[in-house]
């Protein structure tokens, strides 16, 4: 078993104790004649000592093998007449409690225990027995029902019971703390783990985010710059002053696309809401139709039902889905297609349609515009279709139930 340095240096110390402890104990049992004619010489006892000594220094490492030993030393120390008690009996406590408190095989513990126990008592009852058998003349007395000797004998028994039953009370409290503190420990780590894992999806979802938000800014404002660059090209040998007109709108476009960057930026830069990166919404449909028709791709909105409140994050979200399918239809749909926006209200949620005719789609790209559509769908708990049309052109139909509109109004609430 491995041992941690800190606690094995502590079970040396605590061996250099328990060593020169019974030692000491030996001698000063000696001097005062602990078994007289009968106790056993002076090197038995420093033999003893280092036993029990050399035992607990490897207790944690060895533990069931250090119970064993450090009982049977106690046993022939006891055999034998070596004039020591308190150390031997300490050391055997010990063992007998680390057995418990740091055994991983709890079924050889229990065992080891339970045979040192039976052993003990078993010897304790056999002393007892001779002793009542056969007294010698300067024993206790054994007259009557409660004599002196049944008393002592009593009392042996108690005191051995106290001991190896709170030897093991105590081994077993140990290692069930230290459970606790390995599966308390097991638990940290893995909350660690778990904080650096949020933490890494956190990033990665932050980057998909600003790319989402750039994507749709720059890939809007830029097509529509290009559209109206070139309808400006177009006519300026023709009609300068129609020209003049569209480059105008270029240059708005490009101020547009320069605020909403700026915007972004400022928001990636402070603690704001990170679900609102702009201030656009549902009321900007009316200006970004205008705008797609100005660069050639005639548009119409329609708003069917009541309109009632709907949050920011459901509202920037539709907006950009709006943006991103008028955009794609500027660009695939050819020149003599239309567009149509709808917007949706009633009790199920708020529905979002955008409908182009145009070139038939023979095959669906899976460009980072539908992905993002898909995702700011998802976000606000919605679903999105986007399909080709039968008779040409796209459609993307985006629906946000009620109960994400109310789950998404009561997070604006909260932030």
């Amino acid at each position: 078993m491995r041992v941690d340095p800190r606690l094995q240096r502590q079970d040396l110390a605590l061996a250099a104790a328990i060593g020169v402890g019974a030692i000491i104990s030996a001698a000063l049992g000696a001097v005062a004649g602990m078994y007289g004619d009968k106790q056993a010489p002076m090197w038995a006892a420093v033999v003893y000592a280092v036993v029990l000594a050399g035992a607990i220094a490897v207790r944690r490492r060895w533990p069931a093998t250090v119970a064993v030993v450090t009982a049977t030393a106690y046993f022939a120390a006891v055999t034998w007449h070596v004039p020591e008690l308190y150390a031997g009996n300490i050391a055997m406590f010990i063992g007998f409690y680390t057995v418990g408190a740091v055994s991983p095989d709890r079924r050889r513990a229990l065992w080891v225990r339970a045979g040192i126990t039976i052993g003990m008592f078993v010897w304790l009852l056999t002393v007892t027995f001779v002793e009542a058998t056969h007294p010698a003349d300067d024993s206790l007395s054994h007259a009557g029902a409660f004599s002196p000797f049944v008393a002592y004998a009593l009392l042996n028994i108690l005191v051995n019971a106290l001991y190896f039953g709170g030897a093991y009370f105590f081994g077993e409290r140990t290692y069930a703390a230290s459970l606790q503190r390995r599966a308390l420990q097991e638990r940290t780590t893995e909350l660690e783990r778990e904080r650096e894992r949020t933490a890494a999806q956190a990033v990665a979802l932050e980057r998909v985010r600003i790319a989402r938000e750039l994507h749709d800014v720059v890939a809007h404002h830029v097509s529509l710059m290009g559209v109206q660059a070139g309808a400006a090209r177009a006519v300026m040998d023709k009609d300068r002053d129609a020209a003049a007109r569209t480059l105008g709108q270029v240059e708005a476009s490009a101020r547009d696309a320069l605020h909403e960057l700026r915007q972004l930026l400022e928001t990636l830069r402070s603690d704001g809401d990170a679900d609102a990166p702009s201030t656009v919404g549902l009321a900007g449909l009316t200006d970004l139709v205008a705008e797609s028709a100005s660069a050639g791709l005639p548009a119409t909105l329609t708003v069917i039902g009541e309109p009632h409140p709907v949050p920011d994050t459901v509202q920037v979200s539709l907006y950009r889905i709006a943006q991103e399918a008028l955009t794609n239809a500027r660009r695939h749909a050819g020149r003599d297609a239309a567009a149509d926006v709808r917007l949706r209200y009633d009790d199920a949620g708020i529905e979002l349609e955008v409908t182009n005719t145009g070139r038939l789609v023979a095959r669906m790209g899976q460009g980072l515009g539908l992905v993002g559509m898909r995702e700011r769908a998802l976000a606000v708990g919605g679903t999105i279709e986007a399909r080709p049309r039968e008779r040409g052109g796209f459609l993307v139909r985006a629906t946000v139930p009620q109960a994400a509109v109310e789950l998404a109004m009561t997070g604006d609430a909260d932030a």
